[in-house]
């Protein structure tokens, strides 16, 4: 496995035109602040050095975490949750706003990409150009045996430009019959659902809860936990309930049910939670003996009490989710060729749109995912 710790190389000279160079369209993400941080622009071309291949972007997902690194939302002073989190409080520079702490301003966002191999670096022999391929966004930076990762776009340049350049073992052909932009709401949302389904090791049976279940991330989850049979219980918005029927979803409650009086104690045997916020008190006293909780955000807050009788005298389990597991991603490229999920694609938005794009991705009306194209 290539060490990928040179990723972290900073070189705020790449973006400076040089006459009769290449350039492609591209949205730098100046520092941290409000929409007038994205900035879109003619920036070179990069090339692939070895072991790395350069991808020609089709499509790029719009997710919660490049609005929360511009904004610096992951510094530990912010204790409000991703929806109140205001653009007018990321105007300050946030030193440990990223989330490997220093974000590497001015870079290139963009985590979601699907993309065609374009140009190969020295000894990368696939996969082929012409081909369309998904990126692994979290990448380990040592092993598999070690939790340490960086992320496309968190921490080096990623897919909200017309080329992007990647490790060539982060890249994986796809074959199926979905649109580019289909193809680009998988890589975050779903490679992150399946990471806490398989640390979950949810089985067939399981009594699942999914609060926040038509976002991204949530709407994966119901599926992919669908597809291993277990029993869904998910939360959403009323207005959204028509939207999410089709997914198969056992049981579907309104945001704001009492869930204690509708459910009862010990009903739930796994809780996939980026919720958090005032409910995350009650998700504990819902889990049976032996239970499993994961979550991967908190977008109603972060801060949350935990009765902590609840968690050891029923022996809880609880799972902190960032870096993905090894068999992640081969097994989401599979369901797609195998037609086991399905993409929840709301929206596409032109590149240069990308400040529209997340207005209205932070107004939470949709189900699913927004998808930015870059200029073809």
């Amino acid at each position: 496995m290539q060490n990928l710790s040179y990723l972290f190389e900073k070189n705020r000279a790449r973006f400076d035109l040089k006459p009769g160079q290449p350039t492609m369209k591209a949205v730098v993400t100046t520092g941290s602040g409000g929409y007038d941080k994205l900035d879109y622009r003619d920036v070179p071309i990069p090339k692939p050095r070895a072991g790395e291949v350069l991808l020609k972007v089709l499509a790029a997902g719009v997710n919660n975490t490049e609005i929360n690194t511009r904004l610096g939302w992951y510094s530990s002073n912010v204790t409000e949750g991703t929806e109140n989190f205001s653009e007018s409080e990321g105007d300050t520079d946030v030193s440990d706003g990223g989330w490997n702490e220093v974000t590497p301003f001015p870079f290139i966002q963009g985590t979601d990409c699907c993309g065609e191999v374009v140009a190969h670096g020295d000894d990368v022999t696939g996969p082929a150009i012409g081909q369309r391929v998904l990126v692994r966004a979290c990448m380990r930076l040592d092993s598999w045996e070690s939790l340490e990762n960086i992320w496309m776009a968190s921490d080096f340049d990623g897919a909200f430009a017309q080329y992007v350049i990647v490790p060539a073992q982060e890249v994986f052909a796809v074959d199926c019959d979905w649109t580019d932009a289909e193809l680009a709401t998988i890589p975050c949302a779903y490679a992150t659902a399946e990471n806490m389904v398989h640390r979950c090791n949810v089985q067939a049976g399981d009594r699942v809860l999914v609060p926040g279940a038509s976002g991204g991330v949530g709407s994966a989850v119901v599926q992919l936990c669908k597809r291993r049979g277990a029993h869904v219980t998910a939360i959403v918005g009323q207005s959204k309930i028509p939207q999410m029927q089709h997914l198969g979803i056992d049981r579907i409650l309104p945001r704001g049910t009492d869930l204690l009086a509708e459910l009862g104690e010990k009903s739930i045997d796994v809780v996939i939670d980026n919720v958090a916020g005032e409910g995350f008190t009650d998700l504990f006293k819902l889990l049976e003996r032996g239970g499993r909780y994961a979550s991967s955000g908190a977008i109603a807050g972060p801060m949350v009490t935990l009765d902590m009788r609840d968690f050891y005298l029923k022996d809880i389990t609880l799972i902190g989710c960032t870096a993905w597991d090894e068999p992640v991603f081969p097994n989401l490229v599979s369901y797609i060729e195998r037609g086991e999920i399905q993409p929840l694609l709301a929206k596409t938005f032109a590149l240069k749109d990308i400040a529209q794009a997340q207005q209205e991705f932070m107004e939470k009306t949709h189900v699913g995912n927004f998808v930015l194209v870059p200029p073809q």
